[in-house]
């Protein structure tokens, strides 16, 4: 008998220093992040600024690092729990310096709050020198659709 994950925080505790590009998500697979951490209330990937990924400054998208902000903070509210499928109402991000071609960069997400149709993340994205590349906030709300529909 093979033995399968239970739970979302199992699945992604086995994924641990693995590339994610067979997750659901089609443009978090694009960015080919790697899993650093995890647990129920955060979660940390880190990815590598590849030139598809730059601005004609050769510079790190800004809608890059809103994805990466947003597909981290989804996969950690995946992770958080939820009998049926959330989705964000807003994002809202802070650009505050810039990511070269080749550098490595961490995000990590984290659940500020959590209730019964709303749930609050803070997210950051991180150079391996510690500086502040972006911020994020986001809400998720919880809709009718039940995950276990969606397999």
């Amino acid at each position: 008998m093979e033995n399968t994950p239970n739970t979302p925080l199992d699945y992604f505790e086995s994924q641990i220093g693995k590339t994610l590009d067979r997750t659901p998500s089609a443009a978090g697979n694009w960015l080919a992040g790697t899993l650093l951490e995890v647990d129920v209330h955060a979660i940390k990937v880190a990815y590598t600024v590849r030139p598809d990924q730059c601005n004609p400054g050769r510079i790190l998208h800004g809608g890059i690092a809103s994805l990466m902000l947003d597909d981290v903070i989804g996969m950690g509210n995946f992770v958080a729990g939820s009998e049926f499928l959330m989705t964000s109402i807003n994002l809202s991000v802070d650009f505050l310096s810039a990511a070269q071609v080749g550098e490595r960069l961490e995000v990590s997400a984290r659940l500020v709050r959590s209730g019964a149709n709303l749930n609050h993340w803070e997210a950051e994205i991180r150079k391996e020198s510690g500086k502040l590349v972006a911020k994020a906030s986001s809400n998720l709300i919880k809709t009718h659709v039940r995950i276990a529909d969606l397999k």
